[in-house]
This record gives structure tokens, C-alpha cells and sequence, in this order.
């Protein structure tokens, strides 16, 4: 190596040796009372909602009536069963296992809610029991009653006010078998039973209703089976139902010009008219 190179770098080292250094150390930045600390991050919460439970929301209407639909079904499932002697509230949120509820929901039951409800009813003043649509005790009631609608016309009555009504409804029906008829309505399904009473039995010769099982008029107007009958000779039963009367408006005339009687006559020389002047 050149000695003049190696002269050079031994005096940058000293003249490097002999300048002070001054280390750019990280101050540390101590919390003053007047500083503003950093923002904690929040930690992220989990999206998914936890399920409403009514029975801890004790003061809100959807807790009060969640325990009055419970109590009113209740009832009613006691009653099918054939339990129809009353209850107290208490027995009652015994019997339902809503022990738990508030001083203030007991009194809008004992009050305001079972006091109103037409699904319940009230004896003596504080006990209830099932309010049904009929009062049927057995079979027999629920046959006096059918036949009751059948002679004034009345028509049938629904299968499912019967089941609210009679207790062990579905027993009674087997054991009454064909003295009651059970038609399914077309528009929606519902079952309504009617009293069959075998008195307007009566037997169709064979050959008529061989006759009348080979017509078919499903497919036909009635419109057309009517003027089909007409030419035979045969009428038709017309439905003209009940006729209302129309009450006419009576036509407000023209008001004329009444002429009253006038008063003090005798004074007609006296008294002067000021309307025209």
C-alpha cells in the first residue's frame, strides 16, 4: 500500500478522534397533568345480537301481554280437559309458572286485563275460569243445541267453537256418530257441524236417482238449465229474497215569501217606518 495513503487515513482518524460526538438519544415524554393521552382502542365487539327475552324486558306491553296470552291458553287447555272450576291469580301464575312477575303486572291482571278479556270469566270477583263460546256441559247439551239452530234456521255451527266449548269435544262427536253432520266449508277448510235430523229421510226410487246421477250440469250455467227447464214446462224456484223499500227523498221547495200577521194595528197612525229613510 502507499505510505502517503496510509499517512492520510491515520490523520482522518485523529482529526475524527479529536471532534466531539453528541449521541441523538429519544427523550422520553413524561405524562403531564395538562397532556392529552393517547386514545385506547376499543376493543371490536362481536356483530351478532343477543336473542330479546321478554321476560327480562318487565316493563314493557310485550311482556304483559306475552303473560296474559300464556294465562288465556292455559285456561283453555284446562277447560277442554274438562278442569272448568275457577282460579285465583295466584293459582293461576302458579299453575302457568309465572310466579316471577312484577307487583305492578299482578295489578293490570287482577284489574285491567282478565276483568276485560272475553276469553275469561269472572266469579266472585277474584277467581276466573275459561269463558267459551257455548256453554256445553255434555253431549247431549251440544245436540239440544244443534237441533236448536236446525228449527230456527240457524244453520250450523263451527267445529272449532264446539272444541273450545265442549270439554273432550272429539268424544263426544264419536259417541254422537250420525246425529250430527260434518260438512268441510270450500272457501276455507273449516269443519261445521249440522244436526241431521232423520225425520226428512225419506227414500228416492232407483230408477230416479239413476236418472239423476247420469245428468251432469257441472259444466253448465244455471242461467241455461233454467231456460232448459222452461221449455219443458218445468219452473224454476226463484230466490227473490226480502224486498226493502226504497224510502224516496222528499224535493225541497221553493220558499215563498210567508205573510205574517201584524201587530199593533191600532197604532198605525202613530208609528212611522225609518227603514227607507
Amino acid at each position: 500500500m502507499d505510505p502517503a495513503l496510509i499517512r492520510e487515513r491515520e490523520a482522518f482518524k485523529r482529526r475524527a478522534l479529536a471532534q466531539p460526538v453528541v449521541e441523538n438519544r429519544k427523550r422520553v415524554k413524561k405524562d403531564d397533568g395538562g397532556s392529552k393521552s393517547k386514545p385506547l382502542r376499543k376493543p371490536i365487539q362481536s356483530t351478532e345480537k343477543e336473542p330479546i327475552s321478554y321476560k327480562s324486558m318487565k316493563g314493557s306491553s310485550q311482556y304483559k301481554f306475552s303473560v296474559l296470552a300464556k294465562i288465556v291458553k292455559h285456561m283453555k287447555t284446562r277447560h277442554q280437559k274438562g278442569d272448568t272450576h275457577p282460579l285465583t291469580l295466584e293459582e293461576i301464575l302458579d299453575e302457568t309458572n309465572q310466579l316471577d312477575i312484577g307487583q305492578a303486572q299482578r295489578h293490570w291482571l287482577l284489574t285491567e286485563a282478565l276483568m276485560n278479556n272475553v276469553k275469561i270469566q269472572v266469579v266472585d270477583g277474584d277467581q276466573f275460569k275459561f269463558n267459551p263460546p257455548y256453554h256445553l256441559k255434555d253431549k247431549k247439551s251440544l245436540l239440544r243445541l244443534l237441533d236448536k239452530y236446525d228449527q230456527r234456521g240457524q244453520g250450523g255451527m263451527l267445529l272449532e267453537d264446539i272444541e273450545e266449548s265442549l270439554p273432550n269435544a272429539e268424544k263426544a262427536l264419536k259417541l254422537l256418530g250420525d246425529q250430527v253432520i260434518q260438512v268441510a266449508r270450500p272457501i276455507d277448510k273449516k269443519v261445521v257441524l249440522f244436526y241431521n235430523d232423520k225425520s226428512l229421510n225419506f227414500k228416492a226410487d232407483e230408477e230416479f236417482q239413476k236418472l239423476w246421477r247420469t245428468v251432469a250440469v257441472e259444466t253448465i250455467e244455471d242461467q241455461k238449465i233454467e231456460e232448459y227447464l222452461e221449455k219443458h214446462g218445468i219452473s224454476s224456484m226463484q230466490d227473490h229474497g226480502i224486498k226493502k223499500s226504497v224510502q224516496r227523498r222528499k224535493k225541497v221547495g221553493s220558499r215563498k215569501n210567508k205573510t205574517f200577521k201584524k201587530h199593533n194595528d191600532h197604532m198605525a197612525d202613530i208609528l212611522e217606518d225609518y227603514s227607507q229613510k
